[in-house]
């Protein structure tokens, strides 16, 4: 049995939809796989910075190996698709679906549910119970997950493990933990109830499925969630920018401009930016809205980029399709005289979850000065890409996300290559423990 056939053969449908999901046949699976090929030829700026081109070109000619004669669902075409993500090693590049969020919100509209708690993937594979999906409930936070309806929680892991993209191992296990839910229902279904055995017990248990908004879909959709400020004792402030992709930017440079002021009025000495969830946005968040506070001297985002050309530049001799290479010869200026600067220790903390804008305003704030790097790092690249487009796949409709430049650091150092912390701690609390004065 081919692999196709076994990924068809473990998926467990929730009862019979009303309307069948349209299929597309093999003739038209192979024209995507050559719009796929096209894509990731003509895209990216540089494949070979996230991936190996010998390698993405053996996965495509696997690909069409295992195209068989049974007309596929949309789920299905992405099942097989989408096991190419790891190897193209870029959380910017990727196959996926045109709007997952929108497409999870109709599931639950229409009565769906999900798999009924919020995961932790480890790094040898093991699941394990964060909370109940959408944060509520933590009866069983913790505890280990042995098998899920009969399959063996390590395969589990593994089967949606080799669909998820990223640049790292790490990061896709970060990536696939704020997202088992959505992972497990393209891959096994969704069914009204599962049947959990946890770790150390002999017999499973029956737990219904969640019809409970998920909790990345929650903290999106709540600015409090995302952003905020906690004054500690020791004259500390933990200011946590969850993204830099809210909508309301007014919002957020309001809520900036309010937090270093109550850290004036209290007198903070030592302030730790908590980007550790924040998987990027718009640079001018962070350049109108927390370097003003910090910034010390002139500084820019980057050293150097290489773009795809997606706008012709005639003026710069710029054709659709060119790879550019160049110098980011814009340079912010520091406001020395803003009354809200914030003059003590600064530290930002970074996790495997940390990506795109996040990094850049990492590597800013770490090779100007502005502050320490801490947590924990090796999950990402610290050249990142960035500026991402898609195309549609012509017959089945999946999308093939892909960036647009790649940029080198301020520093223009091109090693170590992740983003590397200057303080390595687990979490917030030893990062406390760590600079708390002796």
């Amino acid at each position: 049995m081919g692999i196709l056939a076994v990924l068809l053969a473990c998926v467990a449908r929730a009862g019979d939809p009303a309307i069948a999901p349209p299929t597309f046949t093999a003739r038209q699976l192979s024209a995507d796989v050559d719009a796929l090929a096209m894509a990731l030829r003509d895209m990216p700026p540089d494949l070979a910075h996230t991936a190996d081109p010998a390698k993405v070109t053996e996965a495509l000619v696997e690909l069409r190996k295992q195209i068989g004669a049974t007309p596929l669902d949309r789920d299905a075409v992405w099942r097989l698709f989408a096991t190419i993500n790891p190897l193209l090693g870029d959380g910017h590049l990727f196959v996926g679906f045109v709007d997952w969020r929108a497409d999870a919100r109709a599931h639950l509209k229409s009565g769906g549910k999900f798999f009924p708690f919020e995961m932790q993937v480890s790094p040898d594979g093991a699941l394990y119970v964060e909370r109940g999906l959408g944060g509520i409930g933590d009866v069983l936070a913790g505890a280990e997950v042995a098998t899920i309806n009969g399959a063996d929680a390590h395969a589990v892991s593994a089967a949606l493990l080799a669909r998820v993209h990223g640049d790292t191992p790490a990061f896709r296990e970060a990536l696939l933990s704020r997202r088992f839910w959505f992972y497990y229902w393209k891959m096994y279904g969704a069914p009204a109830a599962f049947e959990i055995r946890i770790a150390g017990e002999t017999a499973p248990r029956q737990f219904a499925g969640s019809t409970a908004l998920p909790a990345v879909l929650a903290d999106e959709e709540s600015f409090e969630r995302q952003f905020r400020l906690e004054l500690l004792s020791n004259n500390t402030a933990v200011l946590t920018l969850s993204s830099f992709a809210w909508p309301d930017k007014a919002q957020f440079l309001t809520f900036t401009h309010d937090a270093f002021q109550e850290m004036r009025a209290a007198r903070a000495k030592t302030l730790i930016i908590d980007v550790r969830a924040n998987g990027g946005g718009n640079d001018e968040m962070w350049i109108d809205g927390v370097l003003p506070y910090l910034a010390t001297k002139p500084y820019r985002w980057a050293s150097r980029f290489r773009k795809r050309v997606v706008v012709a530049d005639p003026a710069r001799h710029e054709a659709v399709g060119d790879i550019v290479d160049g110098e980011v010869e814009t340079w912010i200026p520091p406001q020395p005289d803003n009354p809200l600067r914030f003059a003590g220790r600064v530290f930002v903390l970074v996790g495997s979850a940390t990506y795109s804008s996040a990094v850049v305003f990492s590597n800013v704030m770490q090779d100007f000065h502005f502050g320490k790097i801490a947590g924990q790092g090796g999950s990402v690249r610290a050249a990142q890409t960035g500026g991402t487009r898609r195309t549609t796949l012509p017959n089945s409709g999946l999308i093939v996300v892909a960036p647009r430049f790649v940029l080198t650091r301020p520093s223009g150092a091109t090693t170590p290559a992740l983003l590397t912390p200057d303080l390595e701690v687990r979490d917030l609390s030893q990062l406390l423990e760590v600079i708390a004065p002796h």
